[in-house]
């Protein structure tokens, strides 16, 4: 089965603006938890305007299943992941002020730099994922870094799907090939939503998780989070 990580960055940015502790965001994560979800992503930005570096601190106090931090590997970054050694850590090329990710890295120009900083993170028994599109150069030249595996960025997939367009999953398919190929683990994210993401999970070979959090948060204010997350699990099997 292909494993849920919730990305809880939504319920962060609804505490943060009005201030106070409401939604309380850990015992959002332990519901999660208890609901059936089977991880916890964070993505904190330099800025902290949703998810607090203070917050990853917390919740890797209480987190039980699997942790996974996502963001660029400025050294501020990095020496958050050191400190805090969650199950896994995502590599995401974010420019500063971006408002979400919108692109993989290029991991042929970025090759010496991801390579550097993958090593450190291994050195620290702590498993690392570079967000990549679905491109086979990109995949080939991830898995000359050393990470254990990648994360298609699907918001193409997504798109496609949205407009009737099947055929926009073959690049994912050709990619994620590619990827066990290389002896890569497989994980996806990024406008992944409970209309798209059976046909997605039928069509990835291999695929081990996906981190879905905007769509998800937003679901939920229909069916309730506890009943989307098992729509997601179902849907995943």
């Amino acid at each position: 089965m292909t494993k849920l990580s919730v990305n809880v960055n939504k319920i962060a940015t609804l505490r943060n603006s009005r201030g106070g502790n409401v939604p309380d965001l850990l015992k959002v994560a332990m519901d999660i938890e208890s609901f059936g979800g089977q991880g916890i992503t964070v993505h904190p930005r330099p800025d902290e305007r949703h998810i607090r570096y203070q917050d990853a601190r917390d919740l890797k106090k209480i987190v039980r299943t699997e942790f996974n931090i996502e963001g660029n590997p400025i050294q501020k970054f990095m020496d958050l992941v050191l400190e805090i050694q969650p199950t896994q850590v995502t590599l995401v090329p974010d420019a500063v002020g971006a408002i979400t990710s919108n692109a993989g890295w290029d991991t042929i120009k970025n090759r010496s730099f991801l390579h550097e900083v993958i090593t450190t993170f291994k050195k620290n028994d702590i498993r690392t994922s570079i967000f990549v599109d679905a491109d086979i150069k990109m995949v080939e030249g991830a898995a000359e870094t050393g990470t254990d595996r990648i994360e298609l960025y699907t918001e193409n997939y997504a798109k496609s799907f949205a407009k009737g367009e099947m055929k926009g999953i073959d690049p994912f398919i050709k990619a994620a090939q590619v990827a066990s190929e290389l002896g890569l683990g497989i994980n996806a994210g990024h406008d992944l939503s409970l209309d798209n993401i059976k046909f997605f999970k039928d069509s990835i070979p291999n695929l081990l998780e996906v981190s879905i959090g905007h769509a998800l948060i937003c679901e939920s204010l229909y069916f309730g989070l506890e009943n989307v997350i098992n729509m997601y699990l179902n849907k995943l099997k």
